[in-house]
């Protein structure tokens, strides 16, 4: 106990200063000062604490790790993937200006492992858990490629903690038909947690995960309603109706709101249908009186009653909107599309929006159109909405806004959606078309690959400077077919400045290049190492 005491007598002493605190008496050496006796008091007294501790029994051993039956990666696979995970870039490099961005390589190394269902090198497992830690965007696929033992692994250390709690968000870590599995963190867990096992059960078994919900939807709180109701949307069915209907009466408007937004997905719904009569009363076809020809008369709703107000439509509108134009909206982005058809004498969905609308209707319909094509995911009125790629967007069916024709391309077909934006780049260039390539399948099938270049191309020699475009660069990096190169090394020299130039644009322009055509390169190793080489020609 003295020597405890003597101890914290210490520590306050270092803390205060010997100037405001004295030495304690009992550690003071004669002809020392007193900062210096403190310190030999404190290197004498921790040799006591220490070799006064008693052994204690040595911790029990961990249980073995679980075995991982998948077949182990390729020599090169694991060395490149030791290269990512330490975020090396390849020797020649000079300046990063014309080094890989290897972090932005790793999940996609990540995605072709986890296709070839490979098992992650036991040495690898720390550093992949530590990349997966220090980004939440990796944890999904890391988690998966890591196995069983990345669980194993957490349980040692508290600083992977993250992936007991992200278990449920990786279908690889999760057996949705062991009910105990599931039920107890559902009703234990976090709700970060619970809402990543309630997307993987869904993702597995849509009913089980609607069934998993409903057996505590009533004690949840308004606000974490709302988060497990969005995770319908995957696998959203027919059969998700009834408890979507139920959520329609729920005490909380933003949880009324997205259970009826849920339904008019559904164009077989109940609710889908009586949205459908509402908006097919407000839009009629007529003739214009002037030439004959037939236009679109809206006749705007008058009122927003309580049953329309329980099918999820907000009476008050948002600043500087009109009532009528608000609930007409609503009505018409919540109603089937394929109501149009028979409403507006059988026409097609390009036929509809070609006519006029009278009154200066047009922007609220076409743009309540746009948001029903997206919502119900119609590639038929998403291409008649979306017009012309080449025409500008003002001169566009209603379709002003990039965001706006960005959703409505997801409804198209993979390749239908390339030719569409490549089009659509080759016309107007790179400036606007960031967000449209975003929706693009990877890799970029062959006419938008080229487009980009061409377009890339034409800026450098127009002479602007290259972080104009690093946002398409960087897209251009990840998403480019690697084949892509061999017509990009031309490009990767430094070309004569032309008069009127930005100074030194040109070298900043080879360097990007360089950066790009290396990173193709690198891409298509990775890809070589982890699922062969490509088959070579046939035999004659």
């Amino acid at each position: 106990m003295a020597d405890t005491s003597l101890w914290e007598d210490l520590v306050t002493s270092a803390l205060l200063g010997t100037d405001r605190r004295a030495v304690p008496a009992a550690a003071v050496e004669p002809a020392k000062d007193a900062p210096v006796a403190l310190l030999d008091a404190a290197a004498l007294q921790t040799v006591r604490r220490r070799a006064g501790l008693l052994p204690a029994p040595a911790a029990p051993l961990p249980e073995r790790a679980p075995h991982d039956p998948r077949p182990p990666l390729p020599a090169a696979a694991r060395r490149r993937l030791a290269q990512l995970l330490a975020d090396r870039a390849p020797s020649g490099g000079g300046r990063r200006g014309v080094a890989p961005d290897l972090t932005e390589l790793l999940p996609q190394w990540l995605t072709t492992a986890n296709a070839q269902g490979y098992q992650a090198p036991a040495e690898l497992l720390p550093a992949l858990l530590d990349a997966a830690r220090a980004r939440t965007d990796l944890r999904p696929q890391s988690l998966a490629f890591a196995g069983p033992r990345a669980l194993w692994l957490a349980g040692l250390n508290a600083e992977w903690r993250f992936a007991l709690r992200s278990a449920g968000s990786g279908s690889a870590l999760l057996d949705v038909t062991d009910a105990d599995a599931v039920r107890k963190p559902w009703e234990e867990g976090l709700f970060a947690e619970r809402v990543a096992l309630l997307a993987a059960v869904r993702d597995q078994d849509a009913g089980a995960a609607r069934e998993l919900l409903a057996s505590t939807w009533t004690t949840e709180r308004a606000e974490d309603r709302l988060m497990f109701l969005d995770s319908l949307r995957t696998g959203l069915c027919q059969a998700d109706e009834p408890f979507l209907e139920q959520a329609l009466s729920d005490r909380s408007r933003n949880v009324r709101a997205l259970a009826a937004e849920l339904l008019s997905a559904l164009p077989g719904s109940a609710l889908a249908g009586r949205m459908a009569q509402r908006a097919a009363s407000c839009i009629s076809l007529c003739h214009d009186g002037r030439d004959g020809q037939a236009a679109i008369a809206v006749e705007a709703p008058h009122e927003c009653d309580a049953d329309m107000q329980r099918d999820g439509m907000t009476v008050k509108p948002p600043s500087g909107r009109g009532e009528r134009s608000w609930w007409l909206g609503q009505l018409v982005e919540a109603a089937p599309l394929s109501v149009w058809r028979e409403r507006l004498g059988g026409r097609s969905a390009a036929e509809t929006v070609a006519l006029p609308v009278a009154d200066g209707w047009r922007d609220e319909l076409h743009a309540a159109w746009c948001r029903a094509a997206v919502r119900q995911g119609d590639a038929e009125w998403s291409r008649a909405l979306l017009g012309a790629p080449g025409s500008p967007p003002a001169d566009g069916p209603g379709t002003i806004s990039l965001a706006e024709r960005a959703k409505l391309l997801v409804a198209l077909a993979e390749e239908e959606r390339a030719e569409w934006v490549a089009r659509f780049v080759a016309a107007h260039g790179l400036s606007e078309a960031f967000q449209l390539l975003g929706v693009c399948a990877v890799p970029w099938a062959e006419p938008l690959g080229r487009a980009v270049v061409d377009a890339l191309d034409i800026a450098r020699d127009a002479g602007s400077y290259p972080w104009s475009f690093s946002g398409v660069m960087g897209l251009a990096e990840r998403c480019l077919d690697p084949s892509a190169a061999v017509r990009l090394e031309p490009l990767a020299a430094t070309p004569d400045e032309p008069e009127g130039a930005s100074p030194g644009a040109g070298g900043y322009w080879a360097e990007a290049f360089q950066r790009l055509v290396s990173t193709l390169r690198l891409r298509a190793a990775i890809h070589t190492e982890l699922t062969g080489p490509p088959p070579g020609p046939a035999p004659a």
